[in-house]
């Protein structure tokens, strides 16, 4: 993806099959949220493709885009809907209807506790509820690939551990690919680590592939994203090596 004269992100290939949970790390500006926007059919690459399942998300955009559940980076907006008018809006734009729609609400807020919330306007949540309600239309239409910016940013403990169940429960069935600045919580839910650095891929494999010779991926992670003298990073190896 082109910015005026400069490449934000560059030479970014892979794959999420599912039953993979993917952690997409990288530090701020590395090129994370914009390559999730182009895989979501938000912004249209400068050069190159992605499909979702198959669909090419500029040529069969509106394809591609039923088949995913993107939740945004400090999603906001929609402040003078309830809770439960939002999910109904985002439900009908996949085609939810009617009974299906309500029992879809149902179930989700019931998953992910949001239920006490339905009533309120989303103006008047917490960050954490307004996220959490965010998080629920991702998930409202069951759809087969996910994608979530920082999916447990401003929640809290008890908030990010359900998520994080929910992401472990569902993996087996659906393509994961999630961006998060939290590495344990990469360690623990993510089956796969793709690294990127100044908007380039420095490092596809397991977190524990990853790691140093002590476990940590913090180290690991500081070692591949931080610039050398020449503006250089090193990479490690990938999947394949």
């Amino acid at each position: 993806m082109r910015f005026a004269d400069r490449w934000v992100v560059e030479a970014v290939s892979f794959v999420v099959e599912p039953g993979e949970v993917v952690g997409f790390l990288g530090p701020n500006g590395a090129g994370k949220s914009t390559t999730m926007r182009m895989l979501c059919g938000a912004l249209k690459p400068s050069a190159g493709s992605a499909c979702i399942c198959g669909d090419d998300v500029v040529r069969h955009r509106r394809r591609a885009q039923t088949r995913i559940g993107y939740l945004p980076e400090a999603a906001d907006g929609f402040a003078d809907l309830t809770v439960r008018e939002f999910l109904t809006f985002c439900g009908e734009a996949r085609g939810l209807r009617g009974r299906r729609l309500r029992a879809s609400i149902d179930d989700v807020c019931a998953r992910i506790e949001l239920a006490p919330a339905l009533g309120r306007r989303m103006r008047h949540l917490s960050k954490g509820w307004r996220q959490r309600a965010w998080f629920a239309q991702a998930i409202l239409h069951d759809p087969p690939v996910l994608i979530m910016d920082e999916p447990t940013d401003g929640l809290d403990p008890n908030q990010k551990r359900q998520v994080r169940q929910f992401v472990l429960d569902v993996r087996a069935t659906k393509a994961v690919l999630l961006s998060t600045h939290i590495l344990e919580e990469a360690e623990e839910i993510c089956t796969r680590a793709i690294v990127v650095a100044g908007g380039r891929i420095v490092a596809d494999a397991s977190p524990a592939a990853l790691a140093d010779e002590r476990g940590r991926l913090a180290d690991a992670f500081h070692r591949l994203t931080e610039p050398a003298g020449d503006g250089s990073v090193e990479p490690l190896p990938t999947m394949e090596q």
